[in-house]
């Protein structure tokens, strides 16, 4: 290895050190960018059939405009009508079952999900889920 440094160098070196422009922080721009490429949607309140409606919608939507994450807000269920009738599940009523369970069977929309799982504590836990979109 040599160990003497050219003028060139040495001057490349200077004018760096002199110049005051700031550098792009390459992680930094990698979490915005990846913070942008979310998207939400809240579903409290709304009923099985209107729930699965919307959420096809924003998923097709939300991959078309290549978005890659998407969290999705079901509520955890503590106000469910549902203990009240016999005839329904007192799971699969609940839409943070449901939805998981409807998307899952959907081919059409599991060809562009690569994967479901669970929300993160800041992202409403176990009442939000995740939906992974595949790459456009």
């Amino acid at each position: 290895m040599n160990s003497k440094i050219s003028e060139s160098d040495k001057k490349n070196w200077e004018d760096f050190l002199s110049n005051d422009e700031k550098l792009p922080d390459k992680d930094n721009l990698q979490l915005k960018v990846n913070f942008k490429k979310t998207r939400s949607l809240d579903l409290h309140g709304k009923s099985l059939d209107e729930a699965n409606k919307i959420i096809e919608t924003f998923i097709k939507k939300s991959y078309e405009d290549k978005i890659h994450k998407l969290i999705i807000v079901t509520g955890k269920g503590l106000h469910s009508n549902n203990e009240k009738d016999p005839y329904v599940s007192k799971d699969l009523g609940i839409l943070k079952y449901s939805i998981p369970e409807f998307l899952r069977n959907n081919q059409e929309l599991m060809k562009i999900i690569s994967n479901i799982s669970k929300a993160s504590i800041e992202d409403g836990g176990s009442g939000a889920f995740y939906i992974f979109l595949k790459k456009k």
